[in-house]
């Protein structure tokens, strides 16, 4: 059986989307973030960064956000192009680029005092950062023209993608407000699959 630990809108819901996309088994094992639980001498023996998430898959334990989609995406076939093919090489850039490239930005956005003593500043650089990566989405999207991140078929990048856009929200110009990757991201919202999982963790309003 798989089991995620996770935290209601953190890293963990993209693998959380995904695996109700999946429709395999599973179960959720709550890390109490809100209590340190996630620095608890217990989690630290699953993952010794102490970050969220955690996937546990018979004797394979498994952090970090895109490592998880891929190892779910390999076991459970349909969630990525076939390995060797040009397509596959795009689902790998577009992984990288998301997790490496776009989410490390947002952690400083969201955590700005761990890199200067001029927080403020720091959340400022990184959101003006960010804006330009959602420039490139937006014309990735555009550019393609199909329903999905990488086109045609909704795959393991689009809940990464949904994941990281929906963390601009409170930033002066969200994802969301760009024309392609706007509507791109209502199509991942209004999937069943992230109804349930928004639902199941009991996000707010806007979600995106």
């Amino acid at each position: 059986m798989i089991e995620l630990h996770y935290f209601p809108s953190n890293a963990s819901f993209a693998p959380h989307i995904l695996l109700e996309e999946m429709g395999v088994p599973f179960t959720l094992r709550v890390v109490d973030r809100a209590n340190n639980e996630h620095k608890s001498p217990a989690y630290l023996k699953l993952n010794p960064n102490g970050l969220i998430p955690t996937l546990v898959d018979g004797d394979l334990v498994l952090y970090e956000t895109a490592a998880i989609l891929m190892h779910l995406a390999d076991r459970h076939p349909g969630f990525a192009p076939a390995p060797g093919t040009a397509a596959r090489a795009e689902y790998y850039k577009w992984m990288v680029w998301l997790t490496n490239t776009l989410q490390a930005m947002l952690i400083h956005y969201f955590y700005p005092d761990r890199m200067a003593t001029d927080a403020a500043e720091v959340k400022a650089r990184a959101e003006a950062q960010v804006a330009p990566m959602l420039d490139q989405m937006d014309a990735h999207l555009a550019r393609h023209g199909g329903d999905w991140f990488l086109g045609a078929e909704y795959t393991a990048v689009d809940p990464l993608a949904f994941m990281l856009c929906r963390w601009t929200r409170m930033q002066a110009k969200p994802a969301k407000t760009r024309p392609a990757l706007g509507a791109y991201l209502k199509r991942v919202f209004d999937r069943p699959a992230t109804q349930r999982v928004v639902a199941k963790e009991g996000l707010p309003d806007p979600v995106y």
